[in-house]
């Protein structure tokens, strides 16, 4: 007990380790240990018996015993804070132990919705929204990854809004993808958890996207976005390794998903990648030229981000990928000094390395000077005898301009198809962020949410290279909806799946915009002149509309009644005791509210946030029967 105490009185030394009633925050302290806290390590360091307790010593250096420092905190008698003590008294644990990091599954809900293992307190975050922290382990999901209800689903066109009848399954075009006949044809926006709606996904659409492209959270600090972009370390790559190995199932054969992210996480993200998907499965790492202006801030300029490259099978990928349209500043090599009626030209060396060259590769070339020309030692013709003859007499042979130079073939710009695409993209090829917000601010006014929207031509240059017309497009982070708005616009397909509240006001609305022909961004590039169609719908909410209603309210009375609710309605936890609630109401009352909502949070059964397709003829769930209808379709239920 001693150690105990000693430990209490150090930490408290720290302000930003204290709550205002003078607890230690205990959940504060087990992050800054898990990130190696210098702050924390300095303060441990400076008493004797803590340092002798939580430190080793290896040849001369010493080592802060991580684990030990965690598991004596996570001891449920220590630091018993006044909310630890609550949970203590109403048996809110499971057998005293604790769960293991190796379990865990970050399901994130920023905002609005509760986070599990998030890494995040206010206090770190400086923000004013409350983050509640949980672990949730493996073995106690049953649940959870269940496909889900559909729910509150509408059709849209450029005539408007209409009332949904039926998923299309156009088995012609399904045809042309090499997709079975009966997949939905139809695009989508879902609202909900994505980790919840790739669940939901596979048994329609395993196998069968052809590019999957993500701009998650960045975890690099910068809160201009909506999502949660300050995680623990930890908790980041364990919530985006959930979402990428159900991603990687819905990745077809032969295609590709391509992610942005920043210095702040790209090297740990290709780790992750490689793991998930394979180290073989690399294709590239682009890097985009997100500024065009001189970047003064740091000691050396930022003005890049980079797009990991991955596919189930990259040579396939390579057969498949589409070339890019050659730019103005490339054509600049093709001229037409002899006025050819075929237009610009320009030489290509006829030479290559000899690898698997045949005989007929080997011979001799004469000039019209009457120069004679072999091929250099290791190298030969790159065409055939006959091949070269042929060329040769339609003039299409170039030996310079006094006729007596090495010969080359003459390759006309009206002949090249593309270019091989390279990692390096600038901002005049693919725009920058200042672009990306001009467009936003053109749909939606300067007061729009989105900080740092990626350009239209970037996700053109992918789509592109990636897909060809009516491909199968998703973006499980859709954001203010670039990836699908710009899908739409070059006839493709695509699925995008968003959490926030936004997606109504934001990533709806553009969609909106764009059937009904929008010109801003890639329009003029792509002649768009509007059209098409798409379907939004939803996870149907159960425990998770308590969250939100938790989430809102100002008051511990108007929070007492949301618990009235909770114990008719809602679905708590296996080893949440009633009785004991009500016997130590008094206790909950004299918490404070965050820690009131943070506990009526955690008593909520996260295997019932959202409605499981399984209790979709549940009396207890009381599903519409136009959510029957919409859910069966979807999954082609048999009735």
């Amino acid at each position: 007990m001693k150690l105990y105490k000693t430990l209490e009185n150090t930490l408290k030394k720290e302000p930003n380790f204290i709550t205002d009633n003078g607890e230690l925050k205990k959940w504060v302290i087990i992050n800054k240990a898990r990130n190696y806290d210098e702050e924390l390590i300095g303060l441990l360091l400076g008493d004797k018996e803590i340092k002798e307790k939580f430190f080793f010593n290896i040849k001369g250096v010493t080592v802060f015993n991580q684990s030990l420092f965690i598991r004596f905190l996570e001891q449920k008698n220590y630091l018993n804070d006044s909310y630890t003590a609550y949970k203590n008294k109403v048996g809110l644990t499971i057998d005293g132990k604790y769960l293991k990091q190796l379990n865990e599954v970050a399901l994130v809900w920023p905002f609005k919705d509760c986070v599990l293992e998030g890494g995040q307190t206010r206090e770190e975050d400086g923000r004013e929204e409350i983050f509640f922290n949980e672990i949730l382990a493996q073995d106690e999901i049953t649940q959870l990854f269940e496909p889900k209800v559909l729910t509150n689903t509408k059709v849209f066109d450029n005539d408007g809004e209409h009332n949904f009848k039926y998923f299309t399954r156009d088995a012609e075009q399904n045809r042309i993808r090499g997709m079975p006949e009966d997949t939905i044809t139809d695009n989508l926006i879902i609202k909900g958890n994505n980790l919840l709606a790739l669940h939901s996904l596979k048994k329609e659409f395993s196998g069968k996207v052809k590019l999957i492209y993500i701009d998650p959270p960045y975890n690099n600090e910068d809160n201009s976005f909506g999502y949660n972009d300050t995680f623990n370390h930890s908790s980041w790559l364990t919530f985006m390794k959930n979402r990428l190995t159900e991603a990687k199932e819905l990745l077809s054969s032969i295609g590709s998903i391509w992610i942005s992210i920043d210095d702040n996480e790209v090297h740990y993200m290709k780790i992750l990648l490689d793991e998930i998907f394979g180290m073989d499965a690399f294709v590239a790492s682009n890097v985009w030229q997100k500024r065009y202006s001189r970047e003064n801030r740091e000691a050396i300029g930022d003005v890049h981000e980079y797009i990991l490259v991955y596919s189930k099978n990259p040579e396939a990928f390579k057969l498949h990928r589409n070339l890019i349209p050659i730019t103005e500043e490339q054509a600049k090599v093709y001229r037409n000094p002899n006025n050819d009626p075929k237009g610009r030209w320009r030489p290509i060396p006829m030479t290559a390395q000899e690898g698997h060259a045949t005989s007929e590769q080997y011979y001799e070339v004469i000039s019209p000077s009457g120069k004679v020309f072999i091929p250099p030692e290791g190298r030969c013709w790159g065409i055939s005898k006959s091949t070269f003859e042929r060329l040769n007499s339609d003039g299409q042979i170039y030996f310079g301009k006094k006729g007596d130079a090495q010969p080359n073939t003459i390759r006309y710009l009206s002949e090249v198809e593309g270019i091989t695409p390279w990692t390096w993209w600038p901002s005049t090829e693919v725009g920058h962020t200042d672009e990306s917000k001009k467009e936003i601010h053109a749909l939606f006014g300067k007061k729009n949410a989105f900080g740092s929207p990626k350009p239209e031509r970037l996700l053109e240059r992918i789509i592109l290279i990636a897909t060809n017309e009516n491909d199968l497009v998703l973006d499980f982070f859709a954001g203010s909806g670039t990836t699908a708005a710009v899908a739409h616009k070059m006839k493709r397909k695509f699925i995008a799946c968003e959490q926030m509240e936004y997606i109504e006001t934001t990533t709806l609305e553009r969609l909106k915009k764009v059937v009904n022909g929008e010109q801003g961004g890639i329009s003029k590039n792509q002649n768009w002149k509007g059209g098409g169609s798409f379907t939004y719908l939803e996870l149907k909410k159960y425990n998770q509309t308590f969250i939100e209603q938790i989430d809102e309210v100002k008051t511990s009375e108007a929070l007492l009644g949301i618990w009235e609710q909770m114990k008719e309605k809602s679905f708590l936890n296996y080893n949440v005791d009633i009785k004991k609630q009500e016997e130590h109401i008094d206790d909950f009352k004299a918490l404070s509210l965050e820690q009131q909502k943070q506990h009526l949070c955690e008593i909520l059964d996260k295997n019932q946030l959202y409605v499981n397709l399984s209790s979709l003829y549940d009396k207890d769930f009381e599903c519409t029967d136009e959510e029957k209808q919409i859910s069966e379709d979807f999954y082609q239920l048999k009735k």
